[in-house]
């Protein structure tokens, strides 16, 4: 036991390397980990491409062979390299990226299509009072009820997004849970007959949590995109606040601008894309 906390305190004393910290509460392996993940998901690394050894990790990072071997091990786990003992450690993720492509004019029509091409489950189904978030977004009093419902979208390759959906009480009566498990928000709001004139967006970032993470199939500490939606219908009264949280590695928000000359001044029109 001497021996392993004392080779892990060299460990940290060098380990400044390649992005990785002995100053995180992460072990360094994890550090190793996230960052050749990472390089692998943006496509540094693609298919059949050869990994980094053993030695060659201990020797760039400053780790122990240990770390350096617990490393791969937790990308093989995850399906993203394969390790041989003739061919060496060798990637065998490739990325699965359609997409759905949509102008800015026509953003709700197009997010409708994006929905069908998925499936979902439904983890969350409830008539509750709007807490100060959810009434701001929404234009109500806090405390008015809504309907609120918590869904994870899956692709072939497992989970990509979590949508957290508010609607007012009178319109989620439209509707019911089973709806919510077959068919978009958006196109239940249009069934409705209510409709949708605009929708006002925000995209930041936000870390996972543990159940967040677990919910995801990532790790804790991972970094999501987390969008905001507001929906307005009929006369511009909000009728649905949506917070759609993304894994990265499976999302792609891409926007193509085009300047447009007019008579009193240069505009940009935009092309939108989401890969998934």
């Amino acid at each position: 036991m001497a021996y392993h906390e004392q080779t892990t305190h060299i460990e940290d004393a060098q380990s400044g390397n390649a992005g990785v910290s002995h100053s995180l509460r992460m072990p360094l392996y994890h550090q190793i980990y996230l960052v050749l993940r990472q390089r692998i998901l943006d496509g540094d690394l693609r298919f059949d491409d050869q990994l980094a050894g053993e030695l060659d990790l201990v020797g760039e990072y400053s780790v122990s062979r240990i770390t350096a071997r617990r490393a791969l091990e937790e990308l093989a786990a995850d399906g993203l390299v394969v390790k041989s003992r003739t061919k060496g450690t060798r990637v065998q993720y490739r990325p699965e990226r359609p997409s759905v492509e949509s102008s800015s004019e026509g953003l709700l029509q197009n997010l409708l299509p994006m929905g069908k091409k998925n499936t979902v489950s439904l983890e969350d189904f409830q008539y509750l009072s709007s807490n100060e978030e959810v009434a701001q977004a929404m234009n109500i009093t806090i405390g008015d009820i809504v309907q609120k419902a918590v869904r994870i979208r899956h692709f072939k390759s497992g989970p990509f997004s979590i949508l957290i959906t508010h609607v007012p009480q009178d319109v989620g009566r439209n509707f019911h849970m089973q709806d919510l498990k077959k068919m978009p928000l958006l196109q239940l709001l249009e069934r409705a007959g209510i409709v949708l004139e605009e929708a006002n967006q925000s995209i930041s970032a936000t870390l996972a949590g543990a159940k967040l993470a677990r919910q995801m199939k990532t790790d804790v500490g991972v970094i999501l995109v987390d969008v905001r939606r507001i929906v307005s219908g009929n006369q511009g009264r909000p009728v649905e606040y949506t917070r759609a949280i993304y894994r990265p590695d499976k999302f792609r928000y891409q926007m193509t601008m085009s300047r447009i000359e007019g008579e009193e001044a240069n505009q940009w029109s935009s092309i939108e894309r989401v890969e998934s």
